[in-house]
């Protein structure tokens, strides 16, 4: 995409208008949810959890920002695959469950990825533009 084509023509805006607004949604869920979100964390062995969901939270928060501005889009795009890396296979590891527990996860698993998939490409962008 290195092409005249701007970051910021319709297509491009509209895609990071759609993704950015799923990936707000996960994020003040997650705050909202935080209690809860760092039960689950500590569950899965996730250390100092009571740190670490609320910082990753806003990691994603703040990424997700950069992302829909386009504002240090490599910076942002690295901080989403840096969230999705470690987040996904930590806390939806459906391998280990059983019945709905294990297709809920399962299907957080698969959209993670998809949303992995998308920083990737995200960051790719970002680093042929040299943004």
């Amino acid at each position: 995409m290195s092409d005249s084509t701007s970051s910021n023509d319709p297509p491009s805006a509209l895609g990071r208008i759609l993704y950015s607004g799923t990936l707000a949604y996960m994020a003040i869920d997650g705050f909202k949810n935080n209690e809860k979100r760092v039960e689950v964390a500590r569950s899965s062995g996730v250390p100092v959890p009571e740190h670490l969901v609320p910082f990753v939270t806003g990691m994603l928060l703040v990424a997700n920002l950069g992302i829909l501005f386009w504002k240090y889009p490599r910076a942002s795009a690295g901080a989403l695959v840096v969230f999705f890396v470690g987040t996904t296979p930590a806390i939806h590891d459906f391998w280990t469950m059983d019945g709905k527990e294990r297709q809920s996860n399962k299907i957080n698993f698969l959209k993670n990825i998809a949303l992995l998939g998308g920083a990737i490409m995200l960051l790719d962008e970002a680093a042929d533009r040299g943004e």
